[in-house]
């Protein structure tokens, strides 16, 4: 039976740590809370310290918290506080079994503040290492005295969020994969297999067919050439960065983006998912719209859905709702507004907008799965095509050399 490594914390607020056998992660949580302990961490018992069930650790020592730790650090700090734990107690807990100093430092220095009057969201802003849609969620739940409902709810959201961006993520690795094996390929024909043909047809004293002098030429091109491509390739990134980092070419890029066949779609339902998602959870946590609307304008990444939520806002400040002003910019799904009219209509704005999420949540994970569909095959067969197009060539050439033998 699997051993499984735990941190929890009992009712006086001790923290243990220690091994368990048990069949899954679920029944060593149910193990522990039938102790009586509070399940900070379960893990298999292999690898590092203080990990989440994916083993991921609470802090990142690239940056202050990464995405996945700040989703860690909230479930921990919300099962701390529904456990009954004052704010200070749940974090001097989180500050002793931090693993690094840098973590540990963190932490300490938003216990400081709060001691010193200050309020979680305050000394979580004064890091510089939390979204202001996260500080926004934290203050709405002080100011209502629901810090740990907002936590909970806030660690759905970054479950959710985190859910979306690894159904794209991992559905892009396999299209990389065999991109990048492609493009070996080839480069391996051209700089290792041409070559060889390429003295047999030198000595052979024959103009060769104008496709094999191109293969031959790219192949010399790659062995000799290779640092003026790595150059070339870096300079266009370099370049391009450059250009997108001007508010007007971004916004062309953008706009080009939404157009693409697929592709666009695809980005719109991405948008829109998160667009609802944030925008349901700030206005069910107190949050006014107009504000709420401010924080998820930074929130997206389409920058011509940014502006286009802007002028919502400005509409929005008139006493027009949010739908009509999403419908008049042309912008978003229809389906996605005409649902948003169906919650202002009814005064369920809040779930409506979280019930969009999960729609266009769904829609995103079958469109990708739709685009590997046609991109997998596409990418097979023009790397089966390229190949070809090589072979071809040198059998080209070696044909009218045994036409020349004879």
């Amino acid at each position: 039976m699997p051993r499984f490594r735990y941190e929890a914390v009992d009712a006086a607020g001790e923290v243990s740590r220690d091994e368990l056998e048990a069949a899954t992660v679920e029944a060593a949580v149910e193990q522990l809370r039938d102790r009586g302990l509070l399940p900070l961490f379960v893990d298999e018992a292999k690898g590092g310290l203080l990990r989440g069930g994916l083993g991921q650790p609470l802090f990142s020592k690239r940056r202050a918290l990464s995405r996945k730790a700040v989703g860690l650090f909230t479930q921990q700090l919300a099962s701390l506080l529904g456990a009954g734990m004052p704010l200070d107690r749940a974090l001097t807990i989180l500050i002793g079994v931090a693993e690094d100093e840098r973590s540990k430092a963190l932490l300490e220095r938003v216990q400081e503040k709060v001691r010193g009057g200050s309020t979680l969201a305050d000394a979580l802003d004064a890091q510089g290492a939390f979204s202001r849609f996260y500080l926004n969620m934290i203050r709405a739940g002080e100011a209502g005295g629901a810090l740990e409902t907002v936590l909970k709810r806030l660690n759905e959201f970054l479950e959710r969020s985190q859910a979306l961006r690894e159904t794209v993520t991992s559905a892009l690795i396999y299209p990389i994969i065999l991109l990048t094996v492609a493009a070996l390929s080839v480069i391996i024909l051209l700089t290792f297999v041409v070559p060889q043909f390429e003295r047999l047809f030198a000595d052979a004293g024959k103009a060769l067919p104008l496709a094999t002098q191109i293969v031959i030429a790219v192949g010399d091109g790659f062995r000799h050439y290779w640092w003026i491509g790595l150059l070339a390739l870096g300079s266009l990134v370099v370049a391009v960065r450059r250009w997108l980092s001007r508010p007007e070419n971004r916004a062309r890029w953008d706009r080009w983006l939404l157009r693409l066949p697929l592709f666009g779609d695809l980005i719109a339902k991405v948008e829109t998912a998160r667009l609802s998602r944030t925008l349901g959870t700030l206005i069910g946590n107190g949050v006014s719209l107009l504000n709420a609307l401010a924080i998820v304008r930074e929130t997206l990444s389409n920058q011509v859905l940014a502006v286009a939520l802007g002028e919502v806002a400005e509409h929005a400040k008139t006493g027009r709702g949010l739908a009509e002003p999403l419908l008049e910019t042309g912008s978003f799904p229809k389906l996605a507004v005409q649902m948003i009219r169906v919650g202002e209509e009814t005064g369920q704005l809040q779930e409506m907008l979280l019930q969009v999420a999960d729609t266009y949540d769904g829609e995103v994970q079958t469109a990708v799965k739709r685009l590997l569909t046609l991109l997998e095959p596409m990418l097979i067969l023009g790397l089966g095509v390229v190949i070809a197009a090589i072979i071809m060539s040198i059998l080209v050439a070696i044909l009218s050399l045994n036409e020349l033998a004879f």
